[in-house]
């Protein structure tokens, strides 16, 4: 077995174990830690994306994972103008 590839399913693994820890952020009282752990899983999901992706061979696997990664941005960035505006 690659070295390469043995970095790629440590990665995936560790991706997914973090996916879970942001689970439990996500189910936070607080909105923000929701927005947080939101934030998080959707970079770990586009990592994840990218990963895989790259082991099999799929094809516009980088569009999706850049499409998913601005979204999240763009909506972290919209939450925290409306929160600014509310206070």
């Amino acid at each position: 077995m690659d070295i390469l590839l043995f970095g790629e399913y440590f990665l995936i693994i560790a991706l997914i174990v973090f996916s879970f820890a942001t689970l439990r952020i996500i189910t936070y009282k607080s909105t923000s830690m929701g927005l947080i752990g939101t934030s998080s899983f959707t970079l770990a999901l586009t990592l994840l994306l990218l990963t895989v992706g790259t082991i099999h061979n799929i094809g516009f696997f980088k569009d999706i994972a850049l499409a998913l990664l601005l979204l999240g941005i763009v909506g972290t960035i919209a939450y925290a103008a409306v929160m600014r505006r509310a206070k």
